[in-house]
């Protein structure tokens, strides 16, 4: 989504943007449509051969919950977490086999 927002924005084709980047437009129709996964360097150099800049920037999510004051504090809520998990119900897996067998003579 990125790179084909860059390369609109920017007027350019995806063989103008593969030739300015070193790579072939259908390498680029294969990123643009989900086909393939740019690495972030990768990403970086086809973004900058549109003609822009690529920024990362990784925000850790917010708690409603400050952090725990010290070891009992985390111990204690790791254990309800666990609680939590334990009360789940568990869906029991059929003990007996509904495929057919196969039985050769």
């Amino acid at each position: 989504m990125i790179i084909q927002t860059v390369r609109r924005r920017q007027g350019l084709t995806q063989a103008e943007l593969a030739r300015r980047a070193g790579t072939s437009q259908p390498v680029i129709s294969a990123y643009e449509h989900g086909r393939r996964d740019p690495t972030c360097q990768t990403l970086r150099k086809l973004v900058e051969a549109g003609g822009e800049r690529l920024h990362i920037d990784a925000v850790r999510p917010e708690s409603d919950q400050p952090p725990p004051a010290d070891v009992l504090e985390h111990a204690r809520r790791l254990i309800e977490v666990l609680t939590l998990a334990d009360a789940i119900p568990v869906r029991r897996r059929a003990s007996v086999l509904t495929a057919p067998r196969l039985v050769s003579t």
